[in-house]
């Protein structure tokens, strides 16, 4: 019984969990490009449609300043951590109703991990890492 135990225990562990998973940062760079009609990022960023996304992961939702965000995303309580955002960006308006983000969602999850891993390198200044 103990070995069975054991057993599971170990291939539970072994088990991908969205905060290990692994992205690889140039396949989310090419997957950016859908997000680039509406939003910047890098030493140069500014806010476009939507706003720049420099520092994204660890800031309050609706936080970054000159941009004219939806009552719904300012007022939701979020922070960007990387389990909230790779549920966010799979139906964004699915995880803030009412917000102005009319992007689909991205449904793969490679695709996720890579744009994950591709807004993980900038800090809130643009600079990479």
């Amino acid at each position: 019984m103990l070995r069975w135990t054991l057993m599971a225990s170990l291939m539970f562990a072994a088990l991908p969990h969205p905060a290990q998973a692994v992205g690889d940062p140039a396949a989310g760079e090419k997957i950016f490009q859908r997000c680039r009609a509406c939003h910047q990022i890098g030493e140069a960023a500014k806010n476009a449609v939507g706003p720049k996304l420099n520092g994204l992961i660890g800031r309050p939702a609706g936080s970054i300043e000159g941009y004219s965000y939806s009552a719904a995303n300012k007022n939701s309580g979020i922070l960007w951590d990387e389990v909230t955002f790779r549920d966010y960006i799979k139906a964004p308006q699915v995880k803030i109703p009412n917000t102005k983000m009319v992007f689909p969602g991205l449904k793969v999850e490679q695709e996720i991990d890579d744009i994950v891993a591709f807004l993980k390198q900038f800090d809130a200044d643009g600079k990479k890492k």
